[in-house]
């Protein structure tokens, strides 16, 4: 595959289904980019909310700051420490696989049950090896955070560019909540790489990923639309799946930025 690939946006969304930070650099990490969804909320049965169930969620708007995380909501703010939590283990899942979390701090957890208007808490993942993901493609188990199920989503620049040929009211690459954008040269051609390096980073392709209803969920207003899915499911139906953007794993930990090569 010839050069002039490069990476375009990077992503971190420190909170599962929280609203994203695009950020020009990222150290990459077994379980994802530091600081990417090592947090979540779940709720009185332990089990994880996502925007699939609350849109709101993509109103809650997260910063990375002098060693805290604030998430500004409306006209309110909150801020917790990112190395705090409590020393109670909870055992929770991410869909099937099991987790062991810790709440933050009952402060945190009292903010996002105020603002969602159910009683939920706040946890956190602490250590690799708390989630383990055994792939349905590979048969092999990763470490990851609480992402659905990959470390990393890769989305080319061409995937979105023919979406948006077929969509009347054109959206961003936001709606599919990668954590790396590249520039391509043909749509979906991201589903069939390999093994690729960014700067330093050795990557590899695990497989293209399923999408749910959660994409048409405007996360500018928090309102769940047709699109794109429905356009989606006309030309990119697999197997009853339909695809988009393609899960992917890092062989090693360093730093990449936008506009680094990729390198095949």
């Amino acid at each position: 595959m010839s050069a002039n690939y490069s990476v375009k946006e990077i992503y971190i969304y420190p909170i599962k289904s929280l609203a994203g930070i695009s950020v020009k650099s990222a150290k990459a990490e077994e379980m994802g980019f530091e600081n990417d969804r090592r947090w979540m909320l779940i709720n009185s049965e332990n089990v994880h909310v996502t925007q699939r169930e609350y849109p709101i969620m993509s109103q809650f708007y997260p910063e990375v700051s002098n060693g805290k995380i604030i998430i500004s909501f409306a006209e309110d703010e909150h801020e917790f420490s990112i190395d705090e939590h409590l020393d109670e283990k909870i055992e929770s899942n991410v869909w099937d696989d099991k987790t062991q979390v810790f709440e933050v701090n009952k402060k945190s957890s009292q903010w996002f049950s105020e603002k969602l208007g159910f009683q939920c808490t706040l946890v956190k993942i602490v250590k690799k090896g708390d989630r383990k993901h055994e792939s349905s493609k590979t048969k092999e188990t990763y470490n990851v955070s609480l992402a659905d199920g990959y470390p990393y989503l890769l989305v080319g620049t061409e995937s979105m560019d023919l979406l948006n040929s077929k969509l009347e009211e054109k959206i961003t690459v936001k709606r599919f909540r990668p954590n790396i954008v590249i520039g391509t040269k043909k749509a979906h051609e991201e589903d069939q790489y390999g093994a690729f390096k960014i700067g330093d980073v050795q990557f590899k392709n695990i497989k293209p990923c399923e999408r749910c209803i959660m994409i048409n969920n405007d996360p500018k207003k928090g309102i769940v639309k047709k699109e794109p899915l429905k356009t989606l499911s006309k030309y990119r139906n697999v197997d009853n799946s339909v695809l988009f953007g393609t899960n992917i794993v890092s062989l090693n930990s360093g730093i990449i930025s936008v506009g680094d090569e990729v390198v095949f």
